[in-house]
């Protein structure tokens, strides 16, 4: 329903930047960002998407970049830091993501979530989030939530080989807040809003 509800966001042409894992592996059977994408993709239209490889754990690299594969959907990995550059000539149309909790003023989602959203800003790309019902939590705002921070290795290692100085201060958040006035809409199983209007919880 999320999928169909969003795909006519989507135009036939578009390329669409995605980042961290929203799809089938992670939201079961269809997906929530890669499941819009999957529906307009069935309506007949062509999307391409870069996939952000979402450090520091690569779930856009192992997960994202190889689900589209499987389904033969034209997949770019990039690292994270090149959605500017892109953006700023011109390859991306559109940027949509999933998120792992909204509160009334923020999408908390994949640590760089919300570098990717001031950039489609910047250069006037329309920034979308796709998440159910059960993501909402509009009794809540960003102010009484607190973000998980990560194990320091995961930074400081890729398997056995050391990437940092043993005794770095290392600092891993799992997630960041990005405030709703970045985010064109969001995408529900019940329709697309647009922020401030929220969906009915």
């Amino acid at each position: 329903m999320m999928g169909q509800k969003g795909a006519h966001l989507l135009e036939d042409g578009e390329t669409v930047l995605t980042h961290c894992n929203a799809g089938r592996l992670a939201c079961v059977g269809w997906g929530t960002a890669l499941g819009v994408i999957r529906s307009a993709i069935e309506m007949g239209k062509e999307i391409k998407v870069y996939a952000c490889e979402t450090r520091p754990l690569h779930q856009g690299s192992r997960l994202t970049a190889w689900e589209l594969m499987q389904e033969d959907i034209d997949v770019t990995l990039i690292c994270d830091s090149a959605s500017g550059s892109l953006m700023r000539q011109g390859k991306i149309d559109k940027a949509i993501v999933g998120a792992d909790r909204i509160t009334r003023d923020v999408v908390f989602n994949k640590i760089g979530t919300y570098n990717h959203a001031v950039l489609a800003r910047a250069h006037s790309v329309p920034f979308y989030v796709a998440a159910p019902l059960s993501t909402f939590d509009l009794k809540n705002a960003e102010a009484d939530i607190t973000i998980e921070e990560r194990r320091p290795d995961e930074l400081c290692f890729l398997g056995k080989v050391q990437l940092a100085p043993a005794k770095a201060k290392i600092y891993n958040p799992a997630f960041d807040a990005t405030p709703l006035d970045l985010i064109t809409a969001l995408i529900t199983e019940k329709g697309v809003f647009r922020p401030p209007l929220m969906p009915p919880i």
